[in-house]
C-alpha cells in the first residue's frame, strides 16, 4: 500500500495544511504564553479520552471518567469508561516523557505491550531474580503449583525485557520475540494467528520516514491515515490518535501540550472520516486538526476569564491561602468534588465547600449529594 502524497493530491491538501498549520501555530504559543497553559494541558487529557470513545462508537460521559480517575466513581464502571481510563493515562505516559519516546521502540513496546512469551535472543539480559535453579531433588517433578509458578516467571521475564528495553540495556532492534500462542484458546476464538500486531506495527514506523520528509502536519496527517488503514493493533486502535499528537510534539509544532487529536476528529462527520477515497479522508484529517485547534483556542478564553474572575476573589488575601490553589486545582479538570477538593488541598470536606463558596464556581449536578463544581 503506497502512502505516498502526489502533486495533485497535494495541491487539494494545500488550502486545509494552510489553515490546520496557522491553527496549530497559535494554539501552540498562546497555550506556551498564557498563565492557564498547564490546567489547558491536563484538561485535555480527559476531553480527547472521551473523543476517543466517541470516535470508536461509544460514549463516555466526562464526568464519569473525572471521578473515575479520582477513584470516587457513583456507579461500577462500564467496559467503556475502562478503555477511556487507559486512554487517559496513556496520554499522561506520554506527556510525562520524552517528546520522541513515543515512536521509538522502546516507546512502543511500552505502549503497545508487545513483549510476548517467546523466547529471546541471545543478546537478551539475565535476571537473577528471574532464572530460577531447579534443585536436584525435584528435577523432573511437578509440584502441585508447577504451572502456577511458570505463569509467574514468564510474567517476570516480559517484566525484565520490557525494563531492559525502556532503560536502554538491550536496543529494542536488537530483541526478537516469537509470538505467543495461547493454550487455553483451541478454537482460535480469543486471537487471530494470521493477525500479526508485530508486523502491522513494523509496516506502521516504516512510514515515518516519509513523514519526516514532509511538514509536520502533513507527516502526522499521513501517520494516522496509515495507522487506520494498517490497523496494528486491534485493542488498542486508539492509540494512533495519541502517537500523531506525540508526532506533533516531537518535531516542535504543538510543544506546550499534547494535542488533542480526538477532540476534533469528532467534529468531523463519520461518512468523510471513513470515506473511501484517500483524498478525503486526508482533508477531513485536516479538517479535525483545524476544528480541534480553533476549540482548543475557545478553552483558552474561557479558562482565562474564569482564572480572571477568581482571581478578584482572593485577590488581598493572605499569603497562605488556599484559595490560589484551588484555583488552579479547578482549572485542571473538567469538573471537581467537594472529596476531590479535600483530598488535593489536604482539608476537610467541609473547609472545601467553605473554599468552594468564597471563590465562586458555579454548581453543574444541581443535587444535594455527588454535588460537582466546574467552569461552563
Amino acid at each position: 500500500m503506497r502512502y505516498d502524497i502526489d502533486g495533485a493530491m497535494l495541491q487539494n491538501l494545500l488550502p486545509l495544511l494552510a489553515v490546520a498549520e496557522d491553527g496549530l501555530a497559535r494554539l501552540d504559543e498562546r497555550v506556551l504564553r498564557s498563565p492557564v497553559g498547564e490546567g489547558f494541558a491536563e484538561r485535555s487529557h480527559f476531553f480527547d479520552a472521551a473523543g476517543a470513545l466517541w470516535v470508536a462508537g461509544e460514549l463516555v460521559h466526562v464526568e464519569d471518567l473525572v471521578l473515575h480517575d479520582a477513584h470516587m466513581d457513583s456507579r461500577a464502571p462500564s467496559h467503556e469508561l475502562t478503555i477511556a481510563h487507559s486512554v487517559l493515562r496513556t496520554r499522561r505516559r506520554i506527556w510525562t516523557g520524552e517528546p520522541s519516546w513515543a515512536l521509538s521502540g522502546s516507546g512502543l513496546a511500552t505502549l503497545t505491550a508487545t513483549m510476548g512469551e517467546g523466547e529471546g535472543t541471545a543478546q537478551e539480559s539475565k535476571s537473577p531474580a528471574v532464572v530460577v535453579e531447579p534443585d536436584d531433588e525435584e528435577e523432573g517433578e511437578d509440584g502441585p503449583l508447577a504451572a502456577e509458578m511458570a505463569e509467574i516467571d514468564a510474567l517476570l521475564a516480559r517484566s525484565q525485557k520490557l525494563i531492559d528495553v525502556h532503560t536502554g540495556k538491550v536496543p529494542a532492534g536488537e530483541t526478537t520475540v516469537s509470538p505467543a500462542k495461547r493454550t487455553d484458546d483451541p478454537l482460535g476464538l480469543l486471537g487471530d494467528e494470521e493477525w500479526d500486531e508485530e508486523q502491522r506495527l513494523a509496516e506502521w514506523r516504516s512510514v515515518l520516514p516519509l513523514a519526516d520528509s514532509l511538514p509536520p502536519v502533513l507527516g502526522a496527517v499521513i501517520l494516522f491515515e496509515a495507522w487506520d488503514r494498517i490497523e496494528p493493533l486491534r485493542r488498542q486502535h486508539w492509540l494512533g490518535g495519541l502517537l500523531v499528537a506525540s508526532y506533533l510534539r516531537a518535531r516542535g509544532k504543538v510543544a506546550s501540550h499534547l494535542f488533542s487529536f480526538y477532540g476534533g476528529l469528532k467534529l468531523v462527520r463519520h461518512e468523510r472520516r471513513r470515506a473511501r477515497d484517500r483524498a478525503t479522508r486526508l482533508q477531513a484529517f485536516l479538517e479535525a486538526m483545524h476544528l480541534g485547534a480553533a476549540a482548543g483556542l475557545k478553552e483558552v478564553d474561557r479558562l482565562s476569564l474564569a482564572r480572571t474572575q477568581m482571581e478578584l476573589r482572593f485577590r488581598g488575601r493572605r499569603s497562605n491561602s488556599s484559595l490560589p490553589d484551588l484555583a488552579d486545582f479547578i482549572l485542571s479538570r473538567p469538573m471537581v468534588s467537594a472529596a476531590m477538593i479535600a483530598r488535593h488541598l489536604r482539608i476537610t470536606p467541609r473547609g472545601a465547600l467553605n473554599l468552594v463558596n468564597e471563590i465562586g464556581i458555579r454548581e453543574i449536578t444541581g443535587r444535594g449529594r455527588y454535588r460537582a463544581w466546574g467552569i461552563i
